[in-house]
């Protein structure tokens, strides 16, 4: 029962990353940088305080009393995220949301996954899946050969991609990508994938403060045998004020280069509609990790956990690229193999998933 949840929880926290984008298409005359900081604010600086408030009594003094070596390292591992999540908007922006989810979360999930494994291997510790674990043990072989099956999948859903830029005249694409570029999208998605596992990093490095709020927790509730579902939310707070930090600067230097300030104040924009849809989406985007941790408290931090969370942000963010018509006029060849992809990612969730329960 514990890994049926964990998957549920992280299933609805994948279509919440696979959906927030879609509010920004509903935002008016302003530009990328300006619509990205709105969101950004909710996403990094006034949502997660709140979620934790809610789920954590005393979390500033977890936070306060926190080693400062722990602190650092969870917020530098915050700011590398957050260059990889600059650079998430442009690559929608290239690819759009099917095949710009596909390939930079194809990178993410592999990087996110076996890294900390392998790390893990070098410095072990109680309760924390090292490579070895991957490689020698009955369960572990299969939730290894889930991440292979789903790098397999991402690979063809790339060939669709391909495919597409093939078949499809520059008007054709446009219609549904107005910035379509295969190439810049491509280059802009792999560095984007690879840096924004630093994410699954800074909740390994701040993974401290979310035991002491799990044994403050079990303190309360003696009876309790299984794990806080909220611990990592306190690890969310200073994480993503590294996150902020990157964005913040360099949407400000796009503000002074473009010249765009004036889109907060223009009465030309509805300034209040597009605040709402800013928030809409940035609040959507904290939400996969709110339900990452509830899901990460079910199957325990490490591959399987972040595997099953970029598996179904892809599959949700196919979803979205077929209703909003990113595959209109392919041939059917194209829609054969994206389809191929995405089911192919669906088979290694449920290795993933057949792994953690034998575990």
């Amino acid at each position: 029962m514990q890994v049926i949840l964990g998957i549920i929880f992280h299933f609805i926290g994948g279509a919440a990353s696979g959906s927030f984008y879609v509010p920004y298409k509903k935002v008016k005359g302003w530009h990328w940088e300006n619509y990205w900081l709105v969101g950004g604010l909710f996403s990094w600086l006034i949502v997660p305080p709140i979620a934790a408030w809610i789920t954590i009594p005393g979390f500033t003094e977890i936070i306060a009393q926190t080693d400062a070596s722990v602190f650092w390292w969870t917020f530098c591992w915050g700011i590398l995220w957050g260059i990889g999540g600059l650079m998430y908007g442009l690559g929608m922006r290239y690819l759009g949301m099917s095949l710009g989810n596909s390939v930079l979360l194809g990178f993410t999930s592999a990087f996110g996954a076996l890294v900390p494994a392998i790390y893990y291997n070098f410095h072990p510790q109680d309760g924390k899946t090292t490579f070895t674990d991957l490689l020698t043990t009955s369960w572990g072989r299969i939730v290894l050969a889930g991440i292979i099956i789903c790098l397999l999948g991402i690979f063809i859903c790339g060939r669709a991609g391909v495919l597409k830029e093939k078949e499809l005249p520059e008007e054709k694409k446009k219609e549904s990508i107005k910035e379509f570029n295969l190439v810049k999208g491509l280059i802009v998605c792999i560095i984007s994938g690879i840096l924004s596992a630093c994410f699954n990093y800074g909740i390994e490095a701040g993974s401290p403060m979310a035991e002491v709020a799990n044994n403050l927790w079990k303190a309360e509730h003696a009876a309790e045998t299984t794990n806080f579902l909220y611990r990592n939310n306190v690890i969310y707070v200073v994480l993503l004020w590294g996150g902020l930090t990157t964005n913040f600067v360099w949407c400000i230097i796009l503000n002074i280069r473009n010249k765009t300030f004036g889109d907060y104040t223009s009465r030309s924009y509805p300034l209040l509609r597009n605040i709402i849809f800013c928030a809409l989406a940035g609040t959507t985007w904290f939400l996969q990790f709110f339900f990452y941790g509830m899901g990460e408290s079910k199957l325990g931090n490490g591959a399987s956990s972040w595997i099953l969370h970029m598996a179904f942000i892809i599959l949700v963010a196919n979803m979205w690229g077929f209703a909003l018509k990113e595959w209109k006029d392919v041939s059917s060849k194209t829609k054969t193999t994206i389809i191929l992809g995405v089911v192919t990612i669906i088979a290694s969730v449920a290795l993933v998933g057949v792994g953690n329960a034998m575990k």
